[in-house]
């Protein structure tokens, strides 16, 4: 496996938040904020931890928080911002609203490390979850090139990148929700 001093991770906490209302990163389970979960999976695998958010209240847990360079852009811009600041070549970047992932889950894509893929994702019952992934640092440079002409598509910047996925078994696909809404907190709270 690759040593943790050579991976960063990269925490995504600058979404609008428009169906939840509020911060997703503050949201609690298990009575911690959504991104503490995010901080405590990734622990483990990385050397540092970068926070991509505009909102100072990030800098409670005490990680180096920095702003999107790209303002209003999504995930694409936030990844790149991430990647600009990172010194590994190898980079776990998580979005703050996927507080049941487990470190296990996120070792899987450095297990996949392989000589060619520039990003792993992982991907669960069929869907590709770029915002659950591994980067490699040059994909800052394809990642700037498409910002500047216009692109926000996430998905389709990474796949301008050679891409492997790591499928998940049905039991893991719970890890990997997501919490947008209301009700979606609602269920993972029951």
């Amino acid at each position: 496996m690759i040593d943790k001093k050579h991976i960063t991770g990269i925490i995504l906490s600058g979404g609008k938040s428009s169906r939840m209302g509020t911060d997703k990163g503050f949201l609690l389970y298990d009575g911690k904020p959504f991104v503490q979960h995010s901080i405590e999976a990734l622990k483990p695998l990385v050397s540092t931890i970068i926070i991509v958010s505009n909102n100072e209240d990030y800098d409670v847990f005490g990680y180096n928080r920095i702003e999107d360079i790209i303002k209003n852009a999504g995930p694409l811009a936030g990844i790149y911002s991430g990647l600009k600041h990172s010194l590994t070549d190898y980079n776990l970047v998580l979005s703050c609203d996927i507080p049941l992932v487990k470190t296990d889950l996120l070792k899987k894509l450095i297990d996949a490390i392989d000589g060619e893929s520039e990003v792993i994702q992982i991907e669960s019952q069929g869907k590709n979850m770029p915002l659950i992934a591994l980067y490699k640092k040059p994909c800052e440079a394809v990642f700037l090139k498409l910002l500047n002409e216009g692109e926000r598509r996430l998905q389709f910047a990474v796949n301008q990148c050679k891409v492997k996925n790591v499928v998940l078994n049905n039991e893991d696909s719970c890890f990997t929700k997501n919490i947008n809404t209301p009700e979606q907190l609602n269920d993972i709270l029951k």
